[in-house]
């Protein structure tokens, strides 16, 4: 990345920042993914119990391999045949690791889910979210949000599992009702009662989808 687009997205970082801090919720900056792996991992106590949803940004940056390598109660939903069980894990989580489909310059998380167990930790449950989030995924407002989440991120994620959407031969949001569909349950976060529970590790990198 040129040091143009870096100073953009670090002068960007700080507004998006002072958007989460009005919400309630706490933001950070990492100028790589060595940087945010670190900032992850200091807000992870030692013995917790952590657990993630499907995040690519997480895996990216390294965040999955040092938790199994450390001293952590990590449930690796993906390394067990109980899915359900690894899902309900998640509600009495200490630590819930994740990224955004999109959010907003001043702060507002957009996500879409299809079987909604990542939206709903998202929502209640978990003490606490880390969510690693690329600058990619930095949009003007929640319309440009949506889309982004609708026709980028869903698009890629359907072809990624396989699925058979209109949109996984299109790459274009049909807003389906197809059984395949993942766009069942959408969920926007613009505040948060409980402080100290909502963190934004936001990286100088395009990561996930």
């Amino acid at each position: 990345m040129n040091d143009f687009a870096t100073n953009r997205n670090k002068q960007l970082a700080q507004t998006v920042i002072k958007g989460l801090e009005s919400r309630n919720m706490t933001g950070y900056y990492a100028e790589n993914r060595d940087e945010a792996l670190q900032l992850a991992l200091s807000l992870i106590p030692e013995n917790s119990k952590v657990t993630m949803g499907g995040s690519m940004s997480v895996r990216e940056i390294g965040l999955v391999d040092a938790l199994k390598n450390g001293n952590y109660n990590f449930c690796d939903r993906d390394n067990t045949a109980d899915k359900r069980g690894a899902a309900l894990f998640a509600y009495d989580a200490d630590v819930y690791l994740g990224s955004v489909n999109a959010m907003t310059n001043d702060g507002v998380l957009v996500n879409i889910d299809g079987n909604s167990n990542r939206v709903s930790a998202y929502a209640f449950g978990p003490k606490k979210l880390v969510l690693v989030v690329g600058m990619n995924k930095v949009c003007g407002d929640v319309d440009h949000a949506m889309k982004r989440a609708r026709n980028e991120a869903a698009t890629i994620n359907v072809q990624r599992f396989g699925l058979n959407t209109p949109c996984a031969g299109t790459g274009k949001c049909f807003d389906c009702k197809s059984m395949d569909t993942i766009c069942c349950q959408f969920l926007i976060t613009r505040f948060s009662r409980h402080a100290d529970r909502i963190h934004v590790i936001l990286v100088d990198d395009a990561l996930g989808f």
